[in-house]
């Protein structure tokens, strides 16, 4: 399997909620790594390669060095999942996504 990463990964572990495109509900989890490029999240529910997905990472001005936190309001797409390692449907799922386009949102 060739590595297909593109841009510098920062593993970060950011809370993330996850909005279906083609279905209501939402999911949460919490960033594994991220780039300009790709988010790898673990995930409290399954997603399908292929499906299109919007998703909300709140950095915390630790992270960002502004005096507030900072949205970044993503569009994109699963690109890979891989199931717990147990057989519990608790343990949480890692998804892979592409960024596609994103914007950043300041909290007043």
């Amino acid at each position: 399997m060739s590595e297909q990463r593109t841009g510098r990964r920062f593993p970060v572990e950011l809370p993330i909620k996850i909005h279906k495109a083609e279905e209501a509900g939402e999911l949460v989890g919490v960033t594994g790594d991220l780039s300009a490029a790709g988010v790898y999240i673990r995930a409290d529910g399954s997603l399908e390669v292929g499906s299109n997905v919007e998703f909300e990472i709140t950095l915390p001005p630790e992270v960002t060095g502004a005096k507030e936190s900072v949205t970044v309001q993503c569009r994109g797409r699963v690109v890979r999942t891989d199931e717990p390692a147990g057989a519990s449907s608790a343990e949480s799922r890692g998804v892979a996504c592409v960024i596609d386009s994103y914007d950043f949102v300041r909290h007043s």
